[in-house]
């Protein structure tokens, strides 16, 4: 579950806790006893109405497909007792509710995850791990992960940092001395000390009744983003680059084979992008037949 929700979220979150907070304080007809029976005004239909709408209303939203065939299908109830009036489940951050994004598969393939994690590598038949690494104000980043290779099966990806490699720190090495010590590390036992690509951040955005979510790309690089479309609410920016779209590394594919995983993609589109100044630099004496031909792009397993 993403731990910011999107704006989206948000507005869906507001209409369901006004329509529960309306259901749990409507009050019974009273029966009908002796004498002429006087209607109440139902004051609380009156205020629940006027300040927020209901699903059917809200199914349009901006461009947003949000009826209630959509809404039942990406939120869970709580469990009913008898009589007991249906509440939204929440989720375990602030309570917020995401019926929009529920528990969407691309958020948690994306996820950048707080704290530092310990992985455990060995070498290939070639005595190698499939790294490159690029150093960058004194830190050691990963530069690309060879797919198939120990490092992609261990779960590194572009833009993790190395904190450690068999206890050594790495504040301050260049990319020589990884290899280095890579090179001179056992074959079947490396440990290394990874923090999750701290340059990178992620977006969760939803896509209009056309299948748009509103950015437009050239070379993996953000240039331009839609007014007032998914894109826009959430807080894509330009000059910044792709690196993977729910999970999946898109780093130095052409054009058409992103706009195919877009395609592809559920209601719901997370995309990790880095700022070009930085992606630059992380690529720089890569080229893109390199990139395209090596890079992993495996789907992470959640």
């Amino acid at each position: 579950m993403s731990l910011y929700p999107s704006l989206e979220d948000l507005k869906v979150d507001k209409v369901i806790k006004a329509q529960a907070q309306f259901a749990q304080t409507t009050t019974p007809m009273p029966a009908i006893t002796e004498g002429t029976y006087q209607p109440q005004p139902d004051t609380v239909m009156m205020q629940g109405s006027t300040l927020y709408p209901n699903l059917e209303e809200l199914g349009d939203y901006m461009g947003l497909s949000l009826n209630s065939d959509e809404f039942q299908r990406n939120m869970a109830l709580v469990p009913l007792a008898p009589n007991q009036v249906a509440v939204p489940a929440t989720s375990g951050v602030g309570g917020m509710v995401r019926p929009v994004t529920g528990a969407d598969v691309g958020i948690r393939r994306a996820e950048i995850r707080g704290g530092l994690r310990e992985i455990i590598l060995c070498k290939n038949q070639d005595r190698k791990v499939g790294l490159r690494v690029q150093s960058i104000d004194n830190g050691v980043f990963i530069q690309l992960v060879q797919a198939n290779s120990p490092a992609a099966l261990a779960g590194l990806r572009f833009g993790d940092q190395v904190l450690q490699i068999d206890g050594q720190n790495c504040a301050g090495w260049k990319a020589d001395k990884v290899y280095k010590i890579l090179k001179a590390a056992s074959e079947t036992h490396i440990e290394m000390v990874v923090r999750d690509r701290p340059f990178q951040r992620t977006i969760t955005m939803h896509k209009d009744s056309a299948g748009r979510v509103g950015f437009t790309y050239v070379d993996g690089k953000i240039t331009s983003v839609v007014k007032d479309a998914s894109a826009a609410r959430n807080g894509v920016l330009t000059d910044h680059y792709l690196c993977e779209i729910n999970g999946q590394n898109v780093i130095g594919l052409k054009n058409s084979q992103i706009k195919d995983i877009v395609s592809s993609s559920p209601t719901a589109v997370t995309i990790t992008i880095m700022p070009k100044i930085i992606y630059e630099h992380m690529i720089k004496r890569m080229s893109t037949g390199f990139m395209l031909s090596a890079m992993d792009r495996s789907i992470p397993e959640v």
